[in-house]
């Protein structure tokens, strides 16, 4: 495994970011870690990055301490934060040669990798223009140039599709997939559920600073493969939290979760569920618009580990 993390923990003052977090990463995969806002995934990135220290736990990078031998390995890592780190009144090219100048490269050799950076992401035909007349994607890809500028062996990238336009979300997306192809190990952090599932080799779900479950989409999907999902919409106003929670005490029904639109229903199949779900619907005064059953997918299996949305 080139990254592992073994009973780690990290508190802000009454905040316990990471609670004895367990995980491997395997050289040359596609790792995601899948979570909401807020469960840990950026604190443990910045951890790996040595811009913060975790408080108790044994992580090594490459068969490296972290962060007491940090040094030792530091220009084979190549960090894209989530809060975009570029300076606007700098042109592209002048941007990523700074960056790649902190990582030691000189003359010819950053001349060519600043050239090769901006091509990779497509901003050749605009490395002279100032970084402020960039749209968002255009910053964010300039982000990840400036990361991976001095050829790293391990990329993390911190919600790097935060705040853009699907068009440039797809490009990130495929980049970070060439990059993958041509050797690097990617770490991914997330809270879309279709980007982990889109790209990654493996996914880690993450939440409250502790690993709930990792695997491949398959796998992942597996854990929850014994209980159905049952999408109902309904017409006019949605359910209140008091006429949902009535759902929960139908026999079956093993979580539920309110939409704009409905109510999301995880159940096991019983037999005279269906029934006892409409009835209950028009016991709560609302009328059936559609009812759709489908597979499981990571959202689902979020749902289903802690019983709320990756959005909540």
């Amino acid at each position: 495994m080139i990254i592992k993390c073994q009973n780690v923990y990290k508190k802000y003052k009454d905040i316990q970011a990471l609670d004895g977090l367990n995980l491997s990463i395997k050289k040359g995969d596609i790792h995601g870690l899948l979570g909401p806002n807020g469960a840990g995934k950026s604190t443990l990135i910045n951890i790996f990055a040595s811009l913060i220290n975790h408080d108790k736990g044994d992580i090594s990078i490459m068969e490296q301490s972290i962060p007491n031998y940090f040094h030792k390995i530091k220009g084979k890592l190549g960090f894209v934060p989530q809060d975009l780190a570029i300076y606007e009144d700098l042109t592209a090219y002048e941007n990523i040669s700074f960056f790649a100048s902190l990582y030691g490269l000189r003359g010819k050799e950053r001349k060519d990798k600043v050239k090769k950076a901006l091509e990779f992401v497509g901003l050749a035909d605009r490395q002279k223009s100032q970084v402020k007349t960039f749209s968002g994607g255009m910053k964010r890809r300039l982000n990840i140039a400036c990361g991976i500028c001095h050829e790293p062996e391990i990329i993390f990238f911190d919600e790097p599709t935060v705040g853009i336009d699907p068009q440039s979300r797809n490009h990130i997306l495929e980049s970070i997939v060439k990059l993958n192809k041509q050797g690097n190990t990617i770490i991914y952090t997330t809270h879309y559920m279709e980007e982990a599932q889109s790209i990654c080799d493996k996914i880690s779900i993450i939440d409250h600073g502790k690993i709930l479950a990792e695997g491949t989409v398959s796998q992942l999907v597996k854990l929850v493969t014994k209980y159905e999902l049952l999408y109902v919409k309904i017409k006019g106003e949605s359910f209140n939290k008091h006429e949902s929670n009535l759902f929960l005490e139908i026999n079956g029904v093993q979580s539920i979760n309110i939409e704009e639109d409905g109510i999301a229903i995880t159940h096991n199949g019983n037999s005279g569920l269906l029934e006892n779900i409409i009835l209950q619907i028009k016991n709560c005064n609302r009328q059936v618009a559609s009812i759709e059953s489908r597979m499981p997918n990571l959202e689902d299996v979020f749902l289903t580990l802690t019983g709320r949305t990756l959005r909540d």
